[in-house]
């Protein structure tokens, strides 16, 4: 039997312990609550030797088990063993989470076993060998999510946030089966290996741009960008878990999706370019919005949206790479803080103010600028004559330069006037280590995914001039985060901080659009 097909078997458990909690819905399963977890564990087990098996055997694809090129097969790549061990791992931790944070609940059986159904979706989602099963677990996804988004079926901002959801699940299905028909049609065959193979080799069909535009609007409603966001901002209806639940492979299926394809979005360098304009505006909305909210759950909410289109940034930029990587240590992060975001209020609000914060007045901020470059290009060059990365394309060097402002903005509060010395020493060694982090990583990553994802293409005139707006609108961002404390009495800015709590009323005039939403109505 070929070793390709154990990571087939993941979904399993989760399927047997969804099928379980169906039979007892009702509150404190224990057993099943158990039965569960142990469940997850073993799924996490057999990701982990599909890891194994990518090691030992390397990249390639299971035999379809079905006719036609319509059934089950999976790919195992660097793409697929990383999304297989973050859904597995971050989906044992929540099925764990909720057999106590739902202890209790009248519908906590039934809670359990659309969360198993959910993970045992993405599962098959992120390993599929070809287009029919990667449609069907898309499809799969929305329809587990939408029930576990009403569980709470009474509450109407759940209501709302299930109807969004339905409108823009029901179009990203739509342009997804319509961009697998597309490839299907003009490469002759389902097998994603195939089509991602004929792709690099140059083989572009009259029907691969309008099938990249497909999947570039089906990734971007998947993951909640602008300005469809709204249904991810209202999620805070459901519970804890759910929010810790999304970045398991479900509010990144958009980026899985533009990374698994990337030999066909090279072919479309105009969907390219819509990406990196909607995923950068997407992010910069979303962190602007995020500094506006009181409420933690509502700004991890939001950062989340930025974080997304960041990724829908980097894939648009071509450093799929670098996305991959985005989309596996942001899940970590961010599944991290919904889960203890409670136990995070309580500490700050236990926490003894030592005294006056440290506020940069615009000379601070200035050095601080200068100062987060110059540690970035020493590193950088360090780098380069340790690993030759001489060659390091101008995208990925550019997408270094943004993430370097928030060292920016870390250094300014350190080289405050006044800021104590070990605050200074501190935000500089912070500084350092996070831009060594930055390249230690990069690193690591464009290594484990040679072979897989395509290398980033030399940009043209176009990328160049939208890596030079990312940049300097990223640095006029960070700078304004930075000199906040200076201006925010100011009248101008107190009115701009009601526009952006109210996320600048997007979501309202979306809501405006789509016939807006009664109470009356049932979901």
């Amino acid at each position: 039997m070929s070793p390709y097909l154990a990571p087939l078997a993941a979904p399993l458990p989760m399927l047997l312990a969804a099928t379980l909690c169906a039979l007892g819905p009702g509150q404190r399963p224990r057993r099943t609550a158990w039965f569960a977890e142990a469940c997850a564990l073993l799924s996490l087990l057999i990701a982990a030797g599909a890891l194994v098996t990518l090691l030992r055997s390397g990249a390639g694809s299971s035999a379809l088990l079905g006719v036609a090129g319509i059934g089950l097969s999976a790919r195992l790549d660097a793409v697929s063993a990383s999304m297989l061990l973050l859904v597995a791992f971050v989906g044992w931790i929540v099925v764990r989470y909720t057999r106590t944070y739902l202890d209790g609940e009248p519908r906590q059986g039934a809670f359990t076993g659309w969360l198993c159904a959910l993970l045992a979706a993405v599962l098959l989602l992120v390993e599929a060998g070809n287009l029919v099963q990667l449609v069907a677990a898309w499809i799969a996804i929305s329809f587990a999510l939408r029930r576990l988004l009403l569980f709470y079926p009474e509450r109407v901002a759940a209501q709302r946030a299930a109807r969004k959801k339905r409108v823009f699940a029901t179009l990203g299905a739509v342009a997804l089966v319509f961009a697998a028909g597309l490839l299907a049609w003009g490469y002759g065959s389902t097998d994603i290996a195939t089509l991602n193979a004929a792709a690099r080799a140059g083989t572009a069909p009259a029907a691969v741009v309008p099938a990249a535009a497909a999947l570039a609007l089906a990734a971007l409603l998947k993951s909640a960008q602008f300005p469809t966001h709204g249904w991810l901002t209202e999620v805070m209806e459901a519970p804890t878990p759910v929010s810790a639940l999304l970045h398991a492979g479900v509010i990144n299926a958009g980026g899985f999706l533009l990374i698994r394809f990337a030999d066909v979005l090279l072919l479309a360098p105009g969907v390219l370019a819509a990406l990196a304009m909607l995923g950068g505006f997407t992010a910069l909305f979303g962190a602007l919005v995020m500094l506006t909210q009181p409420a933690v759950k509502t700004s991890l909410a939001f950062s989340t949206v930025a974080q997304m289109g960041f990724m829908t940034l980097q894939c648009g930029l071509a450093l799929f790479p670098l996305a991959l990587l985005h989309i596996v240590a942001h899940s970590l992060y961010k599944a991290h803080a919904f889960l203890a975001s409670g136990g995070a209020v309580e500490q700050v609000n236990a926490a003894r103010r030592p005294g006056p914060v440290a506020v940069p007045d615009g000379a601070a901020v200035g050095r601080a600028f200068l100062l987060a470059l110059a540690i970035y290009a020493v590193i950088g060059t360090g780098f380069a004559l340790l690993f030759g990365l001489r060659h390091e394309s101008p995208q990925a060097l550019a997408l270094g330069a943004i993430l370097i402002f928030g060292v920016a903005y870390l250094l300014a509060q350190g080289l405050a006037d006044a800021a104590p010395r070990v605050l200074t020493r501190k935000t500089m060694h912070y500084s350092v280590a996070a831009a060594m982090g930055y390249f230690t990583l990069q690193l690591a990553a464009s290594w484990a995914a040679a072979g897989t994802l395509p290398a980033t293409p030399a940009p043209d005139r176009l990328t160049w001039t939208l890596m030079t707006l990312a940049v300097l609108s990223f640095g006029a961002a960070a700078v304004a985060q930075a000199l906040l404390p200076l201006w925010a009495g100011h009248p101008a800015a107190r009115g701009l901080r009601v526009h952006l709590s109210n996320g600048l009323y997007a979501n309202a005039v979306l809501e405006r659009l789509l016939g807006g939403w009664s109470k009356g109505r049932t979901p």
